[in-house]
């Protein structure tokens, strides 16, 4: 069965930076896309960011030159590096997984991220 489980949650003031992390537990992590996802109190959850099995990536306008996504194959873990943060960025943060062609079948429990200003 397959677990995501994000950590690096928090709360920071407006201009600073975060780290989250999602490791996963299926054994053929390298074939499978990742993606970050967010939802903010009384709004829709949205995707801002993804990375496939050979590091092509994609940015959201919202987090496009402020966050950064990578993956590391052999610890089965992605990583949201968040850096000058604003307010709006306050959400719960969540990771997930498909494969190519498929739908985003295995999610996290999810992670609070809250910027104050």
């Amino acid at each position: 069965q397959v677990r995501l489980v994000e950590s690096g949650g928090g709360l920071v003031q407006t201009g600073g930076s975060l780290r989250l992390s999602c490791a996963a537990s299926m054994r053929t992590f390298s074939n499978y896309i990742m993606a970050w996802f967010r939802q903010a109190p009384g709004k829709e959850r949205e995707s801002i960011t993804t990375i496939s099995w050979n590091g092509y990536t994609y940015y959201s306008d919202s987090v496009k030159g402020r966050f950064t996504i990578s993956r590391d194959n052999a610890k089965n873990t992605v990583y949201l590096q968040m850096d000058s943060l604003k307010p709006e960025d306050t959400a719960f943060y969540y990771c997930a997984a498909k494969r190519v062609g498929g739908q985003y079948d295995y999610w996290g429990q999810g992670t609070q991220v809250t910027v104050s200003s």
